[in-house]
């Protein structure tokens, strides 16, 4: 499937809620349709036809046990909508570097704050 095609199926909000839904492990198509009709209010068969659409787009794989369906990820389809968005990683990347630093020196200006006010109290109470 081409990657265009793939992000084309993945523009539309019900069908990425769909894929997370999947992305934990198998569901029954009355399990996603029951959190979708929740969620979004769309009927039944119109969650099973974004099913239809996410299986024929080669994002979902679906097989049978008994009388049920079983939906899951494709997760090849995935894998080339990653390796797709490769080329642009160095757009978000750093940010999201810094971001981690800023996070980790909150978290150790908190740790010392919270040690000197320790320090503090045992002081006081000597």
């Amino acid at each position: 499937m081409p990657v265009v095609h793939a992000l084309d199926l993945l523009g539309d909000p019900v069908r990425r809620r769909i894929l997370e839904l999947l992305a934990d492990g198998e569901l029954t198509s009355g399990a996603v349709c029951a959190v979708i009709q929740e969620e979004f209010g769309i009927s039944q068969p119109g969650v099973s036809a974004h099913l239809r659409v996410l299986r024929e787009g080669g994002l979902a794989v679906v097989r049978p046990q008994g009388a049920r369906r079983l939906y899951a990820v494709n997760s090849e389809s995935l894998r080339d909508v990653d390796r797709w968005l490769d080329r642009f990683r160095r757009f978000w990347a750093p940010h999201l570097d810094a971001l981690e630093t800023e996070l980790a020196r909150g978290r150790r200006e908190r740790r010392l704050r919270e040690g000197a006010g320790d320090n503090l109290s045992e002081r006081r109470s000597q």
